[in-house]
């Protein structure tokens, strides 16, 4: 089984729990304003392809630095794009105990359920609580992400959530009480955090030819994200 890596990282310290070896999939149907990767767009875009069982060799050399407190996450892009890829990445790290996690906007194909029998952990990007501002902010409705949502709720995995905070968007309290609301109605939810706006992937449009859509925009200011944070407490 082969599939489309853009690029990994092998010692992620905020992809979870503990450190991480990072695979990003190469493909995403969204197309975030902030988005700060637009080179994974396109699934056959500029990547690696890699057969499942060489890059599980890959990620279980490096299980002398994330041991049993680390492991694998499968980030993008968005891995649920090349689900049958997926699918047999997860197995095989199960089948050599390493813990699993799966980094998505819940935007993807195939047989949910299988894949989530083999993820111990789902880290899932809110990017809006509102359906019309989630259209607005990504391009597409947000029906999809509520069949994956139903999925997790279904197979009862531990959840992260996850919300970019954009200056003149989300940046309020209003916003983040709605999302800890929306939170509440979430079973296995161990943690929601606030990521502030960064615009460090902006050069990268300009080397596509891709027009940015939040020009103009600075970086959200840490601290004020820290304030809203403690709102979610």
């Amino acid at each position: 089984m082969k599939g489309r890596i853009n690029s990994i990282e092998t010692m992620g310290l905020v992809d979870g729990p503990g450190i991480r070896f990072v695979t990003f999939f190469q493909g995403c149907k969204l197309r975030c304003k902030y988005c700060h990767n637009p080179e994974t767009w396109l699934v056959d875009g500029k990547s690696e392809e890699i057969e499942a069982k060489d890059l599980v060799k890959k990620i279980e050399r490096y299980k002398n630095y994330y041991g049993v407190d680390g492991g694998v996450t499968f980030s993008g892009g968005e891995p649920l794009l090349q689900p049958e890829f997926l699918l047999e990445c997860l197995k095989l790290c199960k089948e050599k105990g390493i813990h699993t996690a799966l980094d998505t906007a819940g935007v993807g194909f195939g047989d949910y359920d299988e894949i989530l029998r083999y993820t111990d952990l789902v880290i899932l990007d809110i990017k809006a609580v509102d359906e019309q501002e989630y259209k607005d902010l990504v391009g597409l409705d947000n029906k999809y992400f509520y069949q994956f949502l139903h999925a997790v709720q279904k197979n009862n995995n531990k959840l992260w959530l996850r919300q970019v905070i954009v200056p003149d968007i989300n940046d309020d309290e209003q916003h983040v009480i709605k999302l800890k609301n929306f939170a509440k109605k979430i079973k296995n939810v161990e943690k929601i955090e606030l990521l502030p706006y960064k615009t460090i992937g902006v050069h990268k449009y300009k080397e596509l030819n891709i027009p940015y859509r939040l020009e103009g925009v600075p970086d959200m200011d840490e601290e004020k994200c820290k304030q809203l944070q403690k709102l979610l407490d």
